[in-house]
């Protein structure tokens, strides 16, 4: 195992006036033995900065290291990772077994030792019974399964996974999920896992960067990111629906937006132009409170409702039991908001300011 660093890593295409740079300097550390997952929307530059690291795509600038060492310039095959690609890349005139066993082999080892290691990942995958079938008769799930077989075979220091459940249906996903949990539970070998998928990122991570246009916005365990974001965008992004972003102006205990202003339970931290933000969860439905939303659609997901609606101007969506006896579409219901739920961001930065 070992650990991976970024120090200032840039990715440019092109040269002079007309380069392109996708990656802004980025710095982080996965630790040794750490799951982490890199997690943002397409063209954001997680897979370019996971194909750097596997030596797939050249550096711009900076430096990645790992295991301590400096890999800017060695080799794909000599970096000692192994990856799993979204599309499987399985040869399809190998059955299983020589999927599995194909890396090792051109690498010379025994064959002895090829059939111990390929037999006792198949039986850590469940693919025993699989091993003589070509990919052509596998399931979406197996071959995946297959793919990362061929990877655990190779016992390398640092595990990279491009999106390699994009491919799969819902009921697939969630059982990998858990089977890429279990394994590095097992093997405890360094990974960095890249996904769109905010569900992904959430279960797997230990920790998650969260990227937006080649840079990091936060880096956290998924109740740090979660609970406290550190901008609009993760506070946009990470979440089922994402956090209520309502932009106004505070002055003390009252915030307006347009020309509705609304009592808070505890002062703004500043006056002046800010965003409020706030998790659908923790907006409760209380005849008592003292905000306002007129309800515009409902979605029933069974054991929970969404009521999306608007609190003065600016959209909002609340989150109650899906048991929760509730109005019509256009009526108003009253909303409590507690304060140790309420996020604040500058407008113009986008960044945390309480």
């Amino acid at each position: 195992m070992a650990a991976i660093r970024f120090s200032d890593v840039v990715k440019r295409y092109g040269s002079g006036a007309a380069a392109n740079q996708v990656i802004h300097g980025v710095n982080a550390e996965i630790g040794d033995g750490e799951f982490v997952v890199i997690v943002g929307p397409s063209g954001c530059g997680k897979s370019t900065l996971l194909r750097m690291v596997a030596g797939l795509e050249a550096i711009s600038g900076g430096q990645i290291e790992i295991g301590g060492r400096v890999v800017n310039d060695i080799d794909p095959s000599e970096r000692d990772i192994a990856m799993v690609f979204q599309n499987y890349a399985l040869y399809p005139h190998f059955d299983v077994f020589g999927n599995m066993a194909y890396g090792l082999r051109i690498r010379k080892i025994p064959e002895a030792e090829v059939r111990a290691r390929v037999e006792k990942a198949a039986a850590t995958l469940q693919l025993t019974a699989l091993l003589d079938r070509k990919p052509r008769q596998l399931s979406g799930g197996q071959r995946q399964r297959v793919a990362m077989g061929r990877a655990i075979v190779r016992q390398p220091q640092v595990f990279l996974f491009d999106e390699p459940l994009s491919n799969l249906d819902a009921k697939l996903r969630a059982q990998t999920r858990l089977e890429i949990q279990k394994l590095h539970g097992e093997l405890g070998v360094t990974s960095l896992f890249v996904t769109h998928d905010q569900v992904e990122a959430m279960t797997l991570a230990q920790r998650m960067i969260v990227m937006n246009a080649g840079r990091i916005e936060q880096i956290g365990t998924p109740e740090e990111v979660y609970l406290r974001p550190q901008t609009t965008f993760v506070a946009g992004f990470i979440g089922s629906p994402p956090m209520n972003l309502l932009e106004g102006r505070a002055d003390g205990s009252r915030f307006t937006i347009g020309g509705t202003t609304l009592p808070l339970p505890a002062s703004a931290p500043r006056a002046g132009a800010l965003v409020l933000g706030t998790r659908p969860e923790h907006l409760e439905v209380d005849a008592a409170g003292t905000w306002s939303m007129t309800i515009e659609m409902q979605e029933m997901l069974g054991a929970e409702r969404l009521l999306h609606g608007h609190v003065g101007e600016a959209s909002c969506t609340v989150r109650v039991p899906g048991t929760l006896a509730v109005a019509r579409n256009g009526d108003t219901l009253r909303l409590r908001a507690a304060p140790e739920h309420l996020h604040w961001f500058d407008p113009a930065s986008g960044k945390r300011v309480g």
